[in-house]
């Protein structure tokens, strides 16, 4: 917490061409005496700050000295610290250029800088799953360079069913849904989502793109992810839940479960999206101990069915003792 506040008094120092300790007080909500402390500290550690006695007196940096991290607060500049770091996925590029505006800091904050940096560790596979590192597509950068360069580009594209088309598209944006990217463009049926790495080809024309005045990206995505997700899940089962049960679903489902309230019996309402009735009761026939399915009728007779098998199967004692080979 000291090293932020440190960096916060730095900051305010550059903000302003003098700052009482009173000042850096208020700003920082600590005490007086904490704030005399902090500007003594800057001192010490070698950053050129000093003081100015008497009235109308307080703290100056030597010349007006400042760094390229003079709009930033401590949190943002911490932050940027950890985005250099080896748990980063940003690009080559982007670290380095962080890396330059980490290194605007004064030296005395180039230890605790090079700490924050290696503190975090992502491991993005799950438990069980293969080792193997997604690489970035093949036409990745040409597709960002296009977007920020505003130009159209000529797009050979292989669907689903390996059916290889082309078409000038208007790229307006580029997102990272998990370990595939996907390209954002108008076309001339209207927007498109195309993952980049059924890109077959990208050659960038000079043509200005048409963008939209109002376009931005993150409400576009968030719409086509909604979308997205309506279309893989279409069908919505209503189910009454135990109260102990809603974590055990909250896991098991994910974002495909709505919590609604309290039933009049104390159980909680649900809704719980699925791709098809034969899915959703397999999944739900595991849960049927916290889950009472209410319609639709199509999904209650699946489990039904899902029960007497297992009954069938399951619920008989076993004779021979067990299986022999001839």
């Amino acid at each position: 917490m000291r090293f932020d506040r440190l960096v916060a008094v730095l900051l305010l120092l550059q903000r302003r061409e003098q700052v009482t300790a009173a000042e850096v007080s208020r700003e920082l909500d600590v005490s007086e005496r904490t704030a005399r402390r902090d500007l003594e500290a800057l001192a010490m550690a070698g950053v050129p700050v000093y003081s100015v006695r008497g009235r109308g007196g307080g703290w100056r940096l030597v010349g007006g000295a400042r760094t390229d991290l003079s709009g930033l607060t401590a949190s943002e500049a911490r932050a940027l610290f950890v985005a250099v770091g080896p748990a980063s996925g940003a690009t080559p590029a982007m670290k380095a250029a962080l890396r330059k505006l980490v290194h605007a800091l004064p030296k005395p904050f180039q230890v605790e800088a090079e700490a924050a940096a290696s503190s975090l560790v992502v491991d993005p596979q799950r438990w069980g799953a293969s080792r193997i590192e997604p690489r970035p597509p093949r036409f990745l950068d040409e597709l960002q360079d296009a977007v920020i360069r505003g130009v159209q580009v000529s797009l050979g594209y292989v669907d689903g069913k390996g059916v290889e088309t082309r078409r000038t598209v208007h790229p307006l944006g580029i997102v990272a849904k998990g370990p595939v990217w996907y390209l954002v463009s108008n076309t001339g049926t209207g927007r498109r989502v195309f993952r980049i790495d059924r890109v077959s080809s990208a050659d960038p024309t000079e043509n200005p793109v048409q963008r939209p005045g109002d376009f931005d990206l993150a409400e576009s995505w968030n719409e086509i992810a909604e979308e997205v997700d309506r279309k893989r899940t279409p069908l919505e089962v209503s189910a009454v839940c135990t109260p102990e049960g809603i974590d055990v679903l909250r896991m098991a489902l994910g974002d495909r479960l709505d919590v609604g309230g309290p039933t009049t019996d104390g159980r909680v309402a649900v809704v719980i999206r699925g791709p098809n009735e034969y899915i959703l009761a397999g999944e739900l026939s595991g849960l049927v101990e916290w889950v009472e399915v209410t319609a639709p009728p199509g999904v209650r007779d699946r489990m039904a069915s899902i029960g007497n098998a297992l009954v069938e199967r399951y619920g008989r004692p076993r004779t021979g003792g067990g299986l022999h080979s001839s």
